[in-house]
């Protein structure tokens, strides 16, 4: 009998244990440190890196451009080494977080596979870790970018908030109370690859017709290219801003002249936000959550793109008029929430590994003074 007794305490203490671990998991940001720490925001154009203090202000900015992906991974590895030691000249750095453009592993310590960098099972957290003798932190992109909008913009509040990030692809986060869901690899949120059209457009992946295939960056450019390359009427004024140069029309591009009223280019972004709708209703449905949040260069056209959205998803939702609907909101960010989020995040990493060291020199100590008994 005593030893059931002692069987049933101890699946009760680890019940207790389990409990609390999750708690302190979501709770980790409100009892890490307030020290500055390093984002560093890493894509196919540019390295962005920037000393952040525990309110999400950014104290310093600097940044490069991104060494080309046919170089060793060494290259990129030696650029963020220089800017995060750069900062250090100025700043008292504990920590430094890493959104990656790419998959990452669980364990945030690899970059599984990077699409515009020569990354593929790379142990980025090491082998910086090792260069900066600080400690290091390694996430993808999107999860960075919605942990900052989480801690400091537009998600403030939210308990299960899914972030969308319109680039030249669909990009994705999902926390829910406070901590950021992984999935069980690590590559949870890659949303833009959900297939919406089969046997639409090939997708740079391998597939055809994700869902980034209609509605990012890269869908709006190869619309208003297309159209301008059939010399369609409604492409003359675009045509005409470029000079006749096709391969120049950008996003951006196409945002300005839709806020000038240009009809090709207000009804290019309107069809990018309707299939923006059509998949955040396909995602309201499998998770459920009380909030997206928008953000990515393309989400700079503002009610363009999101006024359609907003229209889109409420005609798309399952159960639409019998289920209370997720808000749908831009990012308050911009593009420094990846940034923000990593160096975020990096706090956590500064407040397990300084307990470590604390640790360490206590057991020191204490060997120290058994010696001298």
């Amino acid at each position: 009998m005593s030893m059931y007794r002692d069987r049933v305490h101890r699946g009760s203490a680890r019940a207790t244990v389990l409990r609390t671990v999750g708690t302190r998991e979501r709770r980790s940001h409100l009892t890490a440190p307030r020290v500055p720490t390093v984002g560093i925001d890493i894509g196919g154009t540019k390295v962005m890196a920037g000393v952040v203090d525990a309110d999400g202000t950014i104290l310093e900015k600097v940044r490069t451009e991104t060494p080309d992906k046919s170089k060793s991974p060494k290259v990129v590895e030696d650029t963020i080494t220089e800017l995060v030691l750069d900062l250090s000249d100025r700043h008292d750095v504990h920590a430094v977080g890493i959104g990656a453009a790419g998959w990452v592993d669980a364990d945030r310590s690899k970059v599984l596979f990077a699409p515009h960098l020569n990354w593929r099972n790379e142990p980025l957290r090491d082998r910086l870790a090792g260069r900066l003798a600080v400690p290091v932190m390694v996430d993808n992109d999107a999860n960075t970018a919605a942990w900052a909008e989480w801690r400091f913009g537009a998600g403030r509040g939210e308990d299960h908030l899914v972030m969308i990030t319109l680039g030249t692809g669909i990009g994705g986060a999902i926390l829910e109370d406070g901590a950021v869901k992984r999935g069980k690899y690590g590559v949870a949120g890659e949303f833009g690859h959900m297939q919406v059209v089969p046997g639409g457009h090939r997708c740079p992946c391998g597939n055809r017709g994700c869902w980034e295939q209609y509605s990012s960056g890269n869908a709006l450019v190869r619309e208003a290219r297309e159209l301008a390359a059939a010399d369609s009427p409604v492409a003359y004024n675009i045509i005409e801003r470029v000079g006749g140069r096709i391969g120049d029309i950008t996003g951006p591009l196409i945002t300005e002249l839709a806020r000038e009223g240009d009809a090709m280019c207000v009804e290019l972004l309107q069809e990018i936000g309707q299939w923006l709708g059509v998949g955040i209703a396909n995602l309201a449905a499998a998770l459920d959550p009380s909030c997206f949040v928008i953000g990515g260069g393309v989400s700079a056209a503002d009610d363009l793109l999101i006024g359609p959205a907003r229209e889109a998803f409420r005609r798309h939702l399952t159960g639409r008029g019998y289920r209370p609907e997720a808000t749908l909101t831009k990012a308050q960010l911009g593009p420094e929430a990846g940034m923000v989020g990593a160096a975020d995040l990096a706090r956590l990493v500064a407040r397990r590994f300084r307990r470590a060291n604390r640790r360490r020199v206590e057991r020191y100590e204490r060997y120290e003074r058994a010696g001298r008994r």
